[in-house]
This record gives structure tokens, C-alpha cells and sequence, in this order.
């Protein structure tokens, strides 16, 4: 426990102590020697302006009453805990849409670097021992950003292009957006499409031109927008169609039942090793290729549709390397 810690707990436990606390419960919670400890409790005291009230032998201590209640730390103290967390949000802001929100952030990352600069007193800090990797980001224009999110901060319509990713094929949209939701390392709008009458999502880095319109948003609930975003697998809306049934083999199961697919994902160990995973879809086409990133480890058993999209999947794939590359 450094110093910073330690007299951030000397103050909590002092602080939130109706009695007076002992010399030896002080220096078994902080795990520091005596010459420490009074050091310690001297720079709280004449350092900091602590309120501390020492026993008769000295053997106690505690904040006077009056003053309790009021005595607060000057500044913004940190455990090691805590130091950690800000040093990942750091890496956060740095490495997350560097291009998108650069700008807006620049202001706050510097306020959380001269903390940290602060804290570490000349010590410094481990800021290569944490690492945030971006995957399979896509490129998005930072006017777009700025559009859709001043729209939906406005409570604003919004108009754009959109761009579809399965077809190609550019539409016009007048949304209401509803919120921005940051999945994969890629930004998605969830909004009320006026055109198709109907909840859906659109990926960002697909739109162009956003044009917020006078007209107010329409705005509609939570828990609508959790039901019919969030129940299917992935970012794709639509209330569920179907459960998705694979299997793992023994060598995937390992870490396959730690992980996340899904809220509502249903798992469990077979006999022979293998593992079973249940998950909700509407659009069977991000499941997929989830599942395909394990190969010959997983296998899609449920639905019959669902097992032979994949079949599809995989026989096409075969097909290009029936060959020669061209």
C-alpha cells in the first residue's frame, strides 16, 4: 500500500469510526510499522488540516465531532484500484475513434493526465502496462459523427443517406434518432425510421450527409428499444426469430463457456466435453460468422435453416480453393 492509500483509508476509517480507534487496528488496516503510522497520522493532521484527536497515551485516536461530518481530503485522492481504472479510461479516449472524438475529448484527457501526473508525485506511472487494441474498426467521417449525435442530443429528425451493407443499394431515411450504442469498436444509431414505420439500426460509417430537420424527435421508451434492439443476437434489430443451438468441441469448450454471446444465452457442459450454447437471433448472418471463426470446433445443430445456411457458407468457401488462385 503506497502512501496516497494509505491515507486515504487513515481518513476513511477515521472519518466513518463513532469511537475511537486504536494505534494497532490503524496499523494492521494500513500493514505499515509504527514510525509510519505516526508519520502518517502527523501529515493528515498538520498537513492536510485533518480535525484528529489523540487519546490520553496517545493509543487512540478520531476526528472531533464537530468537524467530522465536514473534513474532507483537499483534491482528488486515488487507490491503486482506482489509479488503474482512470489509467485504462485514459488508453480509452486515446485509442477508441482517435479520429471521431479526438477533438471533443482533447480537454478531458488532458485534465486526467495532469492527475495522473498529480498522483504519481514523480513516480512514473505504468502507462505502457496497459493496452487497449482496436479490431475491426471501420473508417467514420467525423462530421457524420457530429451530425447524428447533435440530432439526437437536440431531440431532433434527421435525414440521410444510407448505404446498406448486404445490398449496396443507397436509400434516403427521416429518422428519429433514439440513441448512439458503441459495439465491436464501430458506432451504431438506434432510431425510429419514419419511412419503414418501425425501430431500426444504422451503422455510422454507412451514412452520409446527415441533415438535422426542425422537426421534433419522436421519442419512445426504454424498455421498447431494449425489446426490440436488444433481445436479438448482435446489433441487428428485430424481436428474435429463432434460438441458435452449437456445439463445441472439448478443446474450444474451455473458453467458449466464459464467454458473452449473448444476455439471454442458455449453456451447458455435455457428457463428452463438448459444450452446448443457446442464443437468441433475428439475423443469422453476424451469428455465423461467430461461429465460423472457431472452424471445425463449433457446429450448428439448430435450427435446420440455421445448419444449412452454414452448410451454404462452408460449400462456397470450399469453392474457392478448388483451384489454382487466379
Amino acid at each position: 500500500m503506497d502512501r496516497y492509500e494509505r491515507i486515504l483509508t487513515l481518513h476513511r476509517i477515521l472519518k466513518s469510526a463513532r469511537y475511537p480507534v486504536s494505534f494497532a487496528r490503524l496499523k494492521d488496516e494500513l500493514s505499515c510499522s509504527r514510525a509510519t503510522l505516526y508519520r502518517d497520522i502527523a501529515f493528515l493532521r498538520d498537513a492536510l488540516g485533518a480535525p484528529i484527536e489523540y487519546g490520553e497515551d496517545e493509543s487512540t485516536f478520531r476526528y472531533a465531532a464537530d468537524e467530522a461530518e465536514r473534513f474532507e481530503l483537499p483534491g482528488l485522492w486515488l487507490t491503486s484500484e482506482e489509479l488503474a481504472a482512470l489509467l485504462a479510461l485514459n488508453e480509452l479516449l486515446g485509442r477508441a475513434d482517435p479520429g471521431v472524438l479526438a477533438g471533443a475529448l482533447a480537454p478531458f484527457r488532458a485534465r486526467i493526465e495532469r492527475l495522473l501526473s498529480d498522483h504519481a508525485s514523480g513516480r512514473s506511472l505504468p502507462v505502457e502496462r496497459i493496452r487497449v487494441l482496436a479490431s475491426g474498426s471501420r473508417r467514420l467521417d467525423q462530421a457524420t459523427f457530429r451530425g447524428v449525435a447533435g440530432a439526437l442530443l437536440n431531440r431532433t429528425r434527421l435525414r440521410f443517406r444510407y448505404r446498406a451493407r448486404s445490398t449496396d443499394a443507397t436509400t434516403e431515411r427521416v429518422v428519429s434518432p433514439q440513441r448512439l450504442a458503441h459495439y465491436r469498436d464501430n458506432w451504431y444509431l438506434d432510431a425510429w425510421d419514419h419511412s419503414r414505420d418501425a425501430l431500426r439500426s444504422f451503422a455510422l460509417d454507412r451514412i452520409r450527409d446527415p441533415q438535422p430537420l426542425e422537426e421534433a424527435a419522436l421519442d419512445r421508451e426504454a424498455g421498447e428499444l431494449d425489446a426490440h434492439l436488444a433481445s436479438s443476437y448482435g446489433i441487428f434489430s428485430g424481436a428474435p426469430k429463432a434460438w441458435a443451438t452449437i456445439r463445441f468441441s472439448p478443446h474450444a469448450a474451455r473458453w467458449v463457456a466464459d464467454e458473452h454471446w449473448h444476455s439471454q444465452q442458455q449453456g451447458e457442459r455435455l457428457p463428452d466435453g463438448r459444450y452446448e450454447l443457446r442464443v437468441p437471433y433475428s439475423n443469422s448472418r453476424e451469428l455465423l460468422m461467430d461461429v465460423l471463426k472457431y472452424g471445425p470446433d463449433a457446429e450448428v445443430v439448430a435450427p435446420v435453416s440455421l445448419r444449412e445456411e452454414m452448410k451454404i457458407l462452408l460449400q462456397l468457401a470450399l469453392g474457392a480453393y478448388g483451384g489454382a488462385p487466379t
